[in-house]
């Protein structure tokens, strides 16, 4: 299944590697902010999947090597499945943990369900295997502090026995501390966690795994949106000086953090994925812009799924 890291980076001049994630690609509905407008009018199935095509196509052409997937993005791993005959120089990552029960009804009132169990984790490998022809790094979903697998050593052996490098996401005010529990583990290569000009709380954590020979993947770079649709005054004023939108501003102050090694783009569409790309040409100098980690996350759970 697996083939390793492969393909050349989109790097430029040292930084981070761009990678796309497939979140607002999978699925009707998610929380990020600007993403209604840049999606089909009708989110049907094949709609969506055709977009998801239009984006990766446009990825591939930009030089972009790395896509993240994760069982609960929808048909994420289904449409990923489809694009990738041709595009052997792809690395693929995704994720379990996270079910998703929406049944692609964008007004549900649950869209998906977390369980780190050894149940889940065998069901969601079978099935994530069974869809994607190569998995390069398969991720824990929204690792917290509290949750059973630290517990739980049969899980552990199972997930390192697929034979496949495994990785960790995190969410929440307290990322920090789960990235140096998971530290501990040793099971570990890469951690895939939440960073931005809003939320840096995790930094010294990330690089510390930067440190530990972790790669350090960074997700919601543009803070679900929030640094877009309503970006802060002095990331609007450096777009505006450098000719690019406040999407490739934030994106930018990402990619120059010496510990981060992937950067993913969550865009909808080829216009917003070329916008983004804008972030690996541009240098930016901004003040401190942020927020208490617990604000930050309070804000975050009331985004509504659309």
């Amino acid at each position: 299944m697996s083939g390793g890291p492969a393909g050349p980076p989109f790097t430029v001049g040292g930084m981070a590697q761009l990678a796309l994630g497939l979140a607002s690609l999978g699925r009707p509905a998610y929380i990020n902010l600007g993403r209604e407008d840049a999606l089909p009018r009708v989110r049907d199935v094949d709609s969506m999947r055709a977009q998801c095509h239009r984006v990766l196509d446009t990825a591939y052409e930009l030089g972009i090597r790395w896509v993240d997937a994760a069982r609960s993005y929808g048909l994420s791993e289904d449409f990923l499945s489809s694009w990738l005959p041709g595009h052997d120089d792809v690395t693929v990552s995704s994720k379990w943990g996270y079910a998703y029960t929406a049944d692609w009804r964008p007004d549900a009132q649950v869209h998906e369900v977390k369980e780190h169990s050894l149940t889940r984790f065998t069901r969601q490998w079978r099935e994530t295997s069974a869809l994607l022809p190569r998995v390069d790094l398969y991720q824990v979903h929204s690792l917290t502090a509290d949750s059973p697998l630290f517990e739980d050593a049969r899980l552990r052996d199972a997930m390192v026995g697929i034979g496949v490098p495994l990785g960790f996401s995190t969410s929440g005010p307290k990322q920090a501390d789960t990235i140096r529990k998971a530290l501990d583990l040793g099971v570990f290569q890469s951690v895939q966690s939440t960073w931005n000009l809003l939320e840096t709380s995790a930094g010294d954590a990330l690089q510390e795994a930067h440190d530990a020979g972790l790669r350090v993947i960074v997700k919601e770079g543009l803070a679900n949106g929030r640094l877009v649709v309503d970006p802060p005054r002095a990331v609007a004023a450096q777009a505006e000086a450098l000719g690019v939108g406040p999407d490739a501003v934030a994106l930018a102050a990402v990619a120059r953090q010496p510990w981060a090694d992937v950067v993913l783009s969550g865009a909808a569409s080829p216009e917003q994925l070329r916008s983004n790309v804008e972030a690996l040409r541009v240098g930016v100098d901004l003040p401190e812009l942020s927020e208490p980690a617990e604000r930050y996350w309070k804000t975050r759970s009331g985004l509504a799924w659309n």
